[in-house]
């Protein structure tokens, strides 16, 4: 049952890199009383992500990059083994991962299949991500990769057998949550077992 939220105030407390709210509201709980709330919410658009996959050599494509709020976290040296990803910056959301993926891991890709889309913290952050997979194949590499330099993107490109990434989610390797959903969407639906047809 939708709730009748009334906003009262929406505050910027900061718009450098992206923009973080202040919101208080207006909610109305179950028993009929009314409730004010104060709330933080984290706006930096909407992004996409992708794993790519290869069914004749059982591999997918991977990446891995420093992510400061990981390295503050403490417990790893915030090197984070991802899937491609970036924002939306007014793209459709395949227009963006055919982008990403280009920049990012060298590999030109057409038709990315879409699987789903997820909040990744709903309780903060508004970001919705739109994950995606796609075939490659070796004579679809056609630039070095690893990102832009000019926004100070170093990201190593990582082939990886696809049941051993698998079971770098139980290992504590993997910890990327979109990583993990488009992972465990894979092995549910079982795309590598699909019958291998050579890609043009």
């Amino acid at each position: 049952m939708k709730k009748n939220i009334e906003i009262l105030e929406n505050k910027i407390l900061s718009k450098r890199w992206a923009t973080l709210h202040e919101v208080t509201y207006k909610y109305p709980k179950k028993n009929g009383e009314t409730q004010i709330l104060n709330r933080e919410v984290y706006d930096k658009g909407d992004g996409s992500a992708i794993i790519l996959y290869n069914l004749e050599k059982k591999t997918i494509i991977l990446t891995k990059q420093f992510r400061m709020p990981a390295y503050l976290k403490g417990g790893n040296s915030g090197y984070m083994i991802e899937a491609c990803a970036g924002l939306l910056d007014d793209l459709s959301p395949e227009a963006c991962i055919v982008k990403e993926t280009l920049e990012e891991t060298g590999y030109k890709i057409e038709n990315p299949k879409k699987l789903f889309q997820s909040f990744m913290i709903a309780g903060a952050v508004t970001e919705v991500i739109h994950c995606f997979i796609a075939p490659y194949s070796d004579k679809m590499k056609i630039q070095k990769g690893g990102g832009l330099e000019e926004e100070g993107e170093e990201i190593e490109i990582l082939e990886v057998e696809f049941d051993k990434a698998y079971g770098m989610i139980a290992s504590g390797e993997i910890t990327d949550a979109k990583t993990i959903l488009i992972l465990q969407h894979m092995k549910i639906q079982k795309i590598m077992e699909y019958p291998y047809k050579k890609l043009s």
